[in-house]
């Protein structure tokens, strides 16, 4: 990400443990997207939403929790989806038949990453060239978004 401060539109939400929460995260996401007017990259934001939300929920959300999906619209286009679960380890690319999603993310994503948190941990990708997510002619701020000022490699 560009290494000055920028201001980001954000919307979050959270989701209990359930199967049936990808498909609501993923509708959010492109709820989010199309408010902000960012559809270049709408389909490879989905599927890693997706594939980072079912990773949650089969590794990381223990019984009883939840987790959250954060969306950032940053001024120089860049739109960055992070999940939040609270289950222990960090995530990683295995290599094992059942274990593609990581591996999708990779391939899609312009970066992504796993930062360490208590408890759990955050699974992150960016994607660049989003067309502008700012209040320009032809773009829209959806209701309740919050503008934040994030430091270079950080989130907001």
């Amino acid at each position: 990400m560009n290494p000055t401060i920028q201001a980001a539109l954000v919307r979050e939400r959270l989701y209990l443990r359930s199967p049936r929460t990808v498909a609501a995260a993923r509708q959010f996401t492109r709820d989010t997207l199309r408010a902000w007017d960012a559809h270049d990259r709408l389909d490879d934001v989905l599927l890693c939403v997706s594939e980072l939300a079912t990773n949650a929920l089969r590794y990381g959300v223990p019984p009883g929790r939840g987790y959250l999906l954060r969306l950032f619209g940053f001024e120089d286009a860049t739109v960055r989806a992070e999940v939040h679960d609270s289950g222990p380890g960090l995530s990683r690319i295995t290599g094992r038949p059942h274990g593609r999603g990581l591996t999708l993310v990779q391939a899609l994503a312009d970066e992504w990453g796993v930062l360490a948190r208590t408890p759990g941990k955050v699974v992150w990708c960016e994607f660049r060239n989003a067309p502008d997510c700012r209040n320009q002619p032809g773009g829209t701020r959806a209701r309740g978004d919050r503008i934040r000022r994030a430091a270079p490699g950080r989130s907001p």
